[in-house]
């Protein structure tokens, strides 16, 4: 089971066996990923392997939090660079979903449900580390944005949920679900774009 307080070994081929799990794991999910399988898509050794990661749930994790912070500190840059609320939330509602709709966002989701009552500080260390900090840098735009006089938010926590799940409107559930495996651009516009014009008529202040 992972151990939080396991220290992680980084090191020349660090990378490698990042990429080379992060291939398996798309290809046959967290359980049926093996280490040996792992190590051969790395070009590393077992031992090797090892000497980066104490056991697989701390590798998968890795994988899960690598891919997770690319994504937000691209959105956090767009986040950061001020810019009218409409402008700005669009940009960040496709980057946050084209993730979260992504083939490896969707086996994040999944292996996270799946091990939850065996490994539950899987999904708690993953929120942790990816979706509660996208959560903050929203947050903290719209803080700036009340400050500007673009919104009007009593409960900036509460709007940043908000504004979240209505990006998540059809598409994720159905990809949940299994009723459709991949979202189209134009779908994902659609969602987004709709989830912005909801989210200005609430808070917009004008």
């Amino acid at each position: 089971m992972m151990n939080e307080a396991t220290p992680i070994k980084r090191g020349r081929k660090f990378d490698q066996v990042l990429e080379g799990a992060r291939e398996v794991f798309m290809a046959d999910g967290y359980e049926g990923a093996s280490v040996d399988a792992i190590a051969r898509a790395a070009g590393v050794s077992k031992a090797t392997l090892y000497s980066y990661f104490a056991d697989k749930s701390l590798l998968f994790m890795e994988v899960a939090k690598t891919e997770c912070l690319t994504q937000i500190e691209e959105a956090g840059r767009i986040l950061a660079a001020y810019d009218h609320p409409r402008t700005v939330l669009g940009q960040s509602g496709r980057r946050m979903m084209r993730l979260v709709l992504s083939p490896f966002g969707q086996a994040i989701f999944r292996m996270c449900v799946a091990e939850r009552d065996r490994f539950p500080e899987l999904g708690r260390e993953f929120y942790r580390t990816g979706p509660e900090v996208f959560h903050g840098t929203m947050c903290a735009y719209f803080e700036q944005a009340v400050a500007k006089g673009d919104l009007v938010i009593d409960d900036l926590k509460l709007a940043t949920d908000q504004f979240i799940e209505l990006c998540h409107a059809q598409l994720f559930t159905q990809m949940v679900f299994g009723i459709r495996e991949t979202a189209t651009e134009e779908e994902i516009s659609r969602i987004v774009d709709g989830a912005v014009d909801t989210f200005m008529a609430r808070y917009g202040s004008q």
